[in-house]
């Protein structure tokens, strides 16, 4: 069973949460979020808003992130995964979404995936009127270029 090892990037200031599944063996070894080199979220997020999120450090991630009112976590706290693969997931247990966003302003949630958004709809169906499935940033989701990501992702904006 693998825990969830680092934290959210929230504040009561926040007003979108991007939810990803679970960490990739990247992310889990560099502690933070969308660590492998050929996802494509930070890039994304750089286009969408114009700040240079790719060469940020951590803690600069961290500050634009807060600075565009968007928080970060995942849906799932705990789970077996076998490497990074989304589709050999068991034993979930779920992050805590309602007292995540409980002192926030956060008026939607994003979901990184498909995963994501059905393990969201799964455990949160009281939440769905503020879900939005977008189409994952991995590198595994080769049907999407960045062109049809950005067309998909800047309602985030």
């Amino acid at each position: 069973m693998l825990n969830h090892t680092f934290s959210a990037i929230i504040n009561k200031d926040s007003q979108i949460l991007i939810l990803g599944s679970f960490p990739s063996v990247k992310s889990r070894e560099g502690n933070f979020f969308y660590m492998h080199p050929q996802n494509r979220f930070w890039r994304l997020l750089s286009i969408i808003f114009g700040d240079d999120f790719v060469n940020a450090d951590i803690e600069n991630k961290a500050c634009l992130l807060k600075k565009h009112k968007i928080a970060l976590y995942d849906v799932i706290e705990s789970c077996n995964i076998i490497g990074s693969s989304d589709s050999t997931i068991t034993d979930v247990t779920p992050t805590d979404v309602l007292k995540l966003i409980g002192d926030t302003a956060i008026k939607h949630i994003y979901l990184n995936g498909k995963i994501a958004y059905n393990l969201f709809i799964k455990y949160y169906p009281s939440l769905t009127h503020m879900a939005t499935y977008l189409p994952s940033t991995s590198p595994a989701n080769a049907a999407y270029d960045m062109e049809r990501l950005y067309e998909k992702w800047k309602i985030i904006r």
